[in-house]
């Protein structure tokens, strides 16, 4: 009689026990083996780049330049066979060549223009022109003005005498002599070292100094290898070289220092015209070698 009273009982206990857990599986999440398919909220990829901005791509940095479209490179247009003006009065030589062909690698026509070498940094820092292509030395001093680019053919000073010149062997001669050099160049400083600083004669351009060299009025003249060298080639004129070069120069094209863009790709057009050979070409129709070895 007991055992039959306690059955439902436990049978109640049992059915709570079923209701309860029933109750509290109805709050559990899905299970993950569930074949319910699970349905992305609409607004998910927004919310996943909630707080950033798509990336852009950067606009391109552009040249600074005096003439749109135009490279304008300035020199003294009086160094022959570097800059000089032909018989129809046009700009030529090997750095007007130069000039040009990079004008072209960058996109730009060409526009060589002359200014008196004495003011040709004042002129391009006051946005005459946008380089320099003129055969300028890179130097520290400079380059606290403008910035250089890679070096476009590598020079040096060097002593030239007459011909007929027996007495000079060396620079160690020079002293008390009067050598001639273009005003405002680096091979003035070098003159200084070697006579009296008031021995030392200046000159507009290097072709008038050399040629005062056979009638005796300088005894010696320091200027460009290149540009001693080539007179004699292709100007006839009776000196020679003396000694070693006397110093190693880089020469470089200046660009004003807000213009890092036109640098670079300055040097981009350089480095295009040693690699596929262009650069030779053109120096070796003008000198006969690679200014650049």
């Amino acid at each position: 009689m007991k055992k039959q009273r306690l059955f439902p009982v436990a049978l109640l206990v049992g059915s709570l026990v079923l209701s309860l857990l029933a109750g509290c599986g109805s709050n559990a999440a899905p299970s993950t083996n569930s074949n319910t398919p699970q349905t992305a909220p609409a607004n998910a990829s927004a919310s996943t780049n909630a707080g950033s901005t798509p990336a852009q791509p950067a606009a391109e940095e552009k040249m600074k330049l005096v003439h749109e479209g135009k490279l304008t490179f300035a020199m003294s247009g009086l160094l022959k066979p570097l800059n000089y003006k032909d018989e129809n009065n046009v700009l030529t030589g090997f750095d007007v060549e130069i000039g040009n062909e990079i004008a072209k690698r960058i996109g730009l026509a060409a526009n060589p223009v002359t200014n008196p070498w004495e003011t040709i940094l004042q002129g391009l820092k006051g946005n005459k022109y946008d380089a320099i292509i003129g055969s300028m030395t890179h130097t520290e001093e400079r380059a606290k003005q403008v910035d250089f680019t890679e070096p476009y053919y590598i020079s040096g000073g060097q002593i030239f005498i007459a011909e007929s010149n027996d007495t000079i062997k060396s620079r160690d001669d020079l002293k008390g002599q009067i050598i001639g050099v273009v005003q405002a160049s680096t091979h003035k400083e070098v003159a200084e070292t070697l006579t009296d600083k008031e021995k030392v004669k200046g000159y507009p351009t290097d072709i008038y100094a050399l040629q005062d060299l056979v009638p005796g009025r300088v005894a010696a003249v320091i200027t460009d290898r290149v540009v001693g060298t080539s007179a004699i080639k292709n100007q006839g004129l009776k000196i020679k070289p003396i000694d070693e070069v006397l110093n190693k120069e880089n020469i470089a094209i200046a660009v004003t220092k807000d213009n890092p863009v036109l640098t670079k790709k300055i040097n981009e057009a350089i480095k295009s015209m040693i690699d596929d050979g262009t650069y030779e070409q053109i120096s070796m129709k003008w000198f006969g070698a690679n200014l650049l070895k």
